[in-house]
């Protein structure tokens, strides 16, 4: 719960230093954004202090300058890919993207439909963009990207694609999730700006891994174990080692690339202004550290939330064996298990004591709050309950909801609505508490102690049903669950 990380020095140099990079190309920069722009929960719970919309902020500290580019791909398109955060499809999250970002100030120039090879879906999506207003542009596959530089760099490469017209010096390149073609976008922007006499740049904005925090710090670990799925590593850059004889840390695929990017670079300059992947970058966010013991341990959570989600997804049958395994490799490099978890430490002490499933949170102060199964009850609707009475400092022995309210409830889920567990769910005793807190003083009480849930870890000894999930994630907890499957 301590902070880590400020936020305030962060908007204020990392700004400045992209200000610094337009200034070098001329005046025209293409800043390729990886990661999340104004949702960014995972470098918030690794970097306590860092905002969820940190980044949004410190780029409107350039809005004026700056204008949107939103990629998509026509693969991404046809398979009607779902974000797992948000569980929309990437084609919605645009549309999505887009209102967020006019809403905070920003123009959205365009839309680029990337990987376009003819398919009807990506047809049908530009003609649904043009509908709305908003500019939209094809960029093709190209065969042998991204090896075939001599093709790429070509007019039957990147020259085939549409020209993307934009107005302002700062240009961010962003996408509802990664393998979007974002760095393809940029890289044919240059090829036809050069074309244009034009000579534009190129850098990008990626927050992990940490180029200047050493290999194994765990803010770079609870990074793989987030891209375990994607076979991301973290790897010292040779290059830039061999350049300046200095440590700093890139990922593999950035690392494999870059040899590719130097031709394309050196194709359309002439030169390549960077010596190394790292050089791309404009990171700044491992000057901005306040207390790096705070970011070790936030970190070292995050890896083991990583683990049970990844235990959670094999055990639905969405995951691989292969991205647990890996993370499990990663506990070894952070020198941790789950038993570093103390909330879930605790909760199946409360499953091994009462022989059915249970849950814990651990609070703000680091007090320990468990709960368990009952006939009306689901652990998690229990938890919330335990945990609001003991903030609220209600004693333990009383019911706030009376179990004559809570029957009802059950005789309807299962006898009009066809349900098989008659247990309430959190947000049923959410509602409950609220219908009862207009008579009930403990209940009013308890109901107000909710934000102070928000940053406390939770975990189950089963896996919770989605209503309860989103309940965790409205409430600002950290969820984890053993991959047991939930009750019948």
């Amino acid at each position: 719960m301590k902070i880590g990380f400020d936020n305030e020095k962060y908007c204020r140099i990392q700004s400045q230093h992209i200000k610094e990079r337009i200034a070098k190309f001329q005046g025209k920069l293409y800043l390729e954004l990886g990661g999340k722009l104004f949702d960014d929960h995972h470098a918030s719970r690794v970097l306590p202090g860092f905002q969820p919309d940190s980044k949004l902020s410190m780029l409107k500290q350039l809005a004026d300058s700056a204008e949107i580019v939103i990629v998509i791909s026509a693969v991404d398109i046809e398979k009607n890919k779902v974000r797992g955060d948000l569980g929309i499809t990437y084609d919605e999250d645009v549309l999505r993207l887009r209102t967020e970002f006019q809403n905070r100030g920003f123009l959205v120039g365009s839309v680029v439909i990337t990987h376009y090879n003819g398919q009807h879906s990506a047809d049908l999506y530009r003609a649904k963009l043009e509908r709305l207003g908003i500019k939209a542009y094809y960029h093709y596959t190209i065969e042998g990207y991204p090896t075939n530089v001599t093709l790429i760099d070509s007019d039957e490469g990147f020259g085939k694609n549409d020209y993307v017209e934009t107005e302002r010096p700062l240009v961010i390149v962003t996408a509802p999730g990664p393998g979007s073609g974002k760095m393809a976008v940029c890289l044919s922007q240059l090829y036809n700006e050069h074309k244009r006499g034009v000579e534009a740049g190129y850098a990008k904005f990626e927050t992990f891994p940490v180029w200047n925090l050493s290999l194994k710090h765990p803010v770079n670990i609870a990074y793989e174990a987030a891209t375990a799925d994607l076979d991301d590593v973290n790897m010292i850059d040779h290059f830039h080692m061999e350049a300046y004889d200095k440590v700093a840390i890139n990922y593999n695929r950035d690392i494999e690339i870059f040899p590719v990017l130097d031709a394309l670079f050196t194709g359309i300059y002439g030169y390549n202004p960077y010596k190394s992947p790292t050089d791309m970058g404009v990171n700044m966010v491992g000057f901005c550290i306040s207390n790096d013991d705070a970011c070790r341990e936030a970190s070292k959570q995050e890896i083991i939330r990583r683990y049970y989600s990844a235990l959670n997804r094999l055990a639905d049958g969405a995951g691989n064996e292969d991205e647990v395994n890996k993370i499990a490799l990663l506990f070894k490099q952070a020198g941790i298990s789950t038993d570093d978890r103390r909330c879930t430490v605790a909760a199946k002490e409360r499953k091994h004591k009462s022989g059915v499933h249970a849950a814990a949170i651990e609070l703000a102060d680091g007090t320990l709050i468990t709960s368990e199964t009952s006939p009306l009850l689901g652990p998690s609707a229990a938890l919330i309950l335990n945990a609001t009475k003991h903030l609220a400092g209600i004693d333990h022995s009383v019911k706030l909801i009376p179990q004559e309210m809570i029957e009802p409830i059950q005789k309807t889920k299962i006898e009009y609505l066809g349900g098989n567990n008659p247990r309430l769910h959190t947000d049923e005793v959410l509602v409950a508490l609220s219908v009862l807190s207009q008579h009930d003083d403990d209940c009013r009480r308890a109901l107000t102690q909710l934000p102070e849930l928000r940053g406390c870890q939770v975990h189950s000894t089963v896996m919770l049903s989605e209503v309860d999930r989103k309940i965790f994630k409205k409430l600002g907890c950290g969820l984890t669950c053993d991959p047991a499957k939930k009750p019948s």
